[in-house]
């Protein structure tokens, strides 16, 4: 009898497969898959039916017909006051402020990740919920019969129009965007796409790793910006830079190489060939 050999997918493929589309993006488990990084054996099924589990815990208390804001008032109680969930204000620049399964276990995080979970829990209790990629801050917006409630899930608090324009002034004020250039309030309020949510969520990853000169902790998160925004040769730059701190040449050329061919006048590109001049030198077996 043949045994079939089922090819388990690498922790990149499995990525790779939730972000293919935009239909369909498979937002939190992609959201979790990106722990897999750092926990090999991470099961984001295994997360996903945890975060489940509280909102199946949640559902319990609520009527039938509880309203709208009998049920947000009840996710906010359980959430922030019960669960505990906050933002990891002493040490916000820890990775696992980024990996969800850590979150889930600490209830501590950064905006972003309290938004995922906190947008879920309210979507599984009948609320409409949507990340909101706010400069600086990122946030959650529920539709409401009364209009919108923006909610900062770092904080646990509701925020007023007054406070969300407060917030964004030194923003416009350093892009311009004030005067006759007023740019209105609801334009920094829209939903963040699934796919920019993610890029989000590991660009933070990205310039945590950058500072600390972690580079095989850098190209794991640059793998996944690469397959998640096949279109920004930015990333696929930055990615030939980490190959080359890892000391792998041939990986380096062939992104540095693929950015100059989109980007021959970028600002970088003298500066970038000469790098690749270099890269090409030092791989150059020497003759003895």
């Amino acid at each position: 009898m043949k045994h079939l050999l089922l090819q388990v997918p690498t922790a990149l493929e499995y990525f790779a497969a939730l972000v293919a589309e935009d239909d369909g993006f498979a937002l939190l488990e992609a959201a979790i898959a990106i722990a897999q990084d750092e926990y090999p054996q991470l099961d984001p099924q295994a997360v996903l039916a945890e975060i489940d589990g509280l909102a199946a815990r949640l559902k319990r208390r609520l009527a039938a017909d509880a309203s709208p804001m009998q049920r947000l008032r009840a996710l906010n109680h359980f959430f922030f006051e019960e669960l505990g969930f906050a933002g990891n204000i002493n040490d916000y620049y820890d990775p696992r402020n980024s990996y969800l399964n850590d979150v889930l276990a600490t209830r501590r995080g950064i905006p972003i990740t309290l938004a995922l979970v906190y947008a879920e829990l309210a979507s599984q209790v009948g609320l409409t919920a949507r990340g909101v990629a706010f400069p600086g801050h990122f946030l959650v917006k529920l539709r409401m019969p009364q209009g919108e409630v923006v909610i900062d899930a770092f904080s646990g608090r509701s925020l007023s129009r007054e406070e969300l324009d407060e917030r964004l002034a030194p923003y416009r004020k350093r892009h311009g965007l004030v005067g006759d250039f007023e740019t209105p309030l609801g334009l920094f309020l829209q939903a963040a796409a699934p796919r920019d949510v993610v890029s989000r969520m590991l660009r933070n990853l990205k310039e945590i790793h950058r500072s600390g000169a972690d580079w095989p902790r850098l190209l794991a998160v640059q793998q996944r910006l690469v397959l998640l925004l096949p279109g920004a040769v930015d990333e696929r730059r930055d990615r030939g830079l980490t190959w080359a701190e890892l000391g792998r040449t041939d990986e380096a050329l062939a992104d540095l190489e693929a950015y100059l061919v989109q980007r021959p006048d970028g600002d970088d590109a003298d500066e970038l060939r000469e790098r690749v001049r270099a890269l090409r030198a030092a791989g150059r077996p020497h003759l003895h």
